[in-house]
């Protein structure tokens, strides 16, 4: 266990990040799998703007890298277009 005052606000503050981290990557990964089940053109446009929008603001707080953000993007949109 931490000794120090700011050791134990650093272990507050970082449990509070990690849940919120959490949160923010199931809510995308349950979005990512919505839209790969769409099978309307229309709708599924539309919710790959929202899904980009959400993988790339997990890729800029490095929750996820930024090379696997570009690939789920990459992959999503070539399922739209051929939907």
């Amino acid at each position: 266990m931490a000794n120090h005052k700011s050791a134990l606000k650093r272990i507050r503050s970082s449990e509070k990040r990690r849940v919120l981290n959490r949160y923010q990557h199931k809510t995308t990964r349950n979005a990512i799998k919505k839209l790969q089940e769409l099978s309307d053109k229309k709708e599924a446009e539309k919710l790959l703007q929202e899904v980009k929008g959400m993988i790339d603001k997990l890729a800029k707080k490095n929750i996820i890298h930024k090379n696997k953000a570009g690939n789920l993007k990459s992959k999503l949109t070539r399922k739209v277009n051929a939907l």
